[in-house]
């Protein structure tokens, strides 16, 4: 666990650090003060509007514990577990078996499950399930992947106004970088940088789903129900794909895109076998 938080944090610095250099690169001093200014209003929108945005997304409605009994029950011996505050519970209209959390903190924090998972999963699997969603709020995985994605999308901004300043000539590094190392920096900044960007996300989402699995399966004092959840849900979200939006994929248990053509290297989720492996290996 504290490996997976470590390698996080440095993920973490290095897209500030990129923000800050592609700032740098495209106005000197300057562009790195507005890269950095950009990074935080960009970070505050996320953590303030994230969850609701995300939730109108997907026309998830709150659920009454009248209306499902048992799975408040379930969230409510885990959060009582966890030491957590009871979060808000949503059911999302859709069939494709999959869940959520979000929210900007523990004391605001949202757990939403599908229509369909609750069709294919046993108690203790969705129990499995959900104490995988409340260790993302325990770990603070929200704020943390909403850092992420907002630190990507700023790189990427910051990416374009670069291209379109070496269009139209409005390139100004530092007086050093006038050669053509200001030139390959130019090169870099627009071609490889979003790229890198890209895969640090990517590399801190997958890093948050195994400790997030690791944290679970102690919640539910049984990592076997995560595991076996696990491996129907690899099965059943590729016969019952989600219609589900690219940007908010990194969010669900399970990847909820069906093209599976794509290498790991660019998959927000580590393989399910290798996460099943840990988790029987507990």
């Amino acid at each position: 666990m504290v490996g997976n938080s470590i390698k996080t944090t440095l993920l973490l610095g290095a897209l500030t650090a990129l923000i800050l250099w592609i700032g740098r690169m495209v106005g000197g001093q300057t562009g790195m003060f507005v890269a950095f200014l950009l990074a935080l209003v960009m970070n505050a929108a996320s953590y303030w509007f994230s969850d609701k945005i995300v939730l109108a997304m997907y026309q998830a409605r709150p659920v009454e514990e009248s209306q499902n009994p048992q799975l408040y029950r379930i969230v409510r011996e885990l959060t009582a577990e966890a030491g957590l505050p009871m979060p808000g519970i949503y059911v999302i209209p859709q069939q494709a078996p999959n869940a959520f959390a979000t929210g900007r903190n523990p004391a605001h924090a949202v757990v939403a499950v599908t229509e369909g998972i609750m069709g294919i999963l046993t108690p203790a699997e969705l129990k499995g399930v959900l104490a995988h969603e409340l260790g993302h709020v325990k770990n603070r995985d929200i704020l943390v992947s909403s850092i992420a994605a907002t630190l990507a999308g700023a790189i990427m901004i910051l990416a374009n106004m670069a291209k379109w300043a070496a269009i139209f000539g409005g390139f100004r590094g530092d007086d050093d970088d006038r050669d053509g190392g200001g030139f390959l920096g130019l090169i870099v900044t627009i071609i490889v940088a979003p790229i890198a960007a890209m895969l640090i996300q990517l590399a801190i989402s997958r890093s948050r789903e195994y400790l997030a699995d690791e944290t679970g399966a102690r919640l539910a004092h049984n990592p076997e129900g995560l595991a076996r959840a696990l491996e129907k849900l690899e099965v059943a979200s590729e016969r019952i794909p989600m219609d589900a939006n690219p940007s908010t994929a990194h969010m669900f248990i399970v990847n909820p895109l069906s093209g599976r053509s794509l290498a790991n290297l660019f998959s927000t989720h580590p393989p399910i076998e290798e996460r099943i492996r840990r988790l029987r290996s507990m």
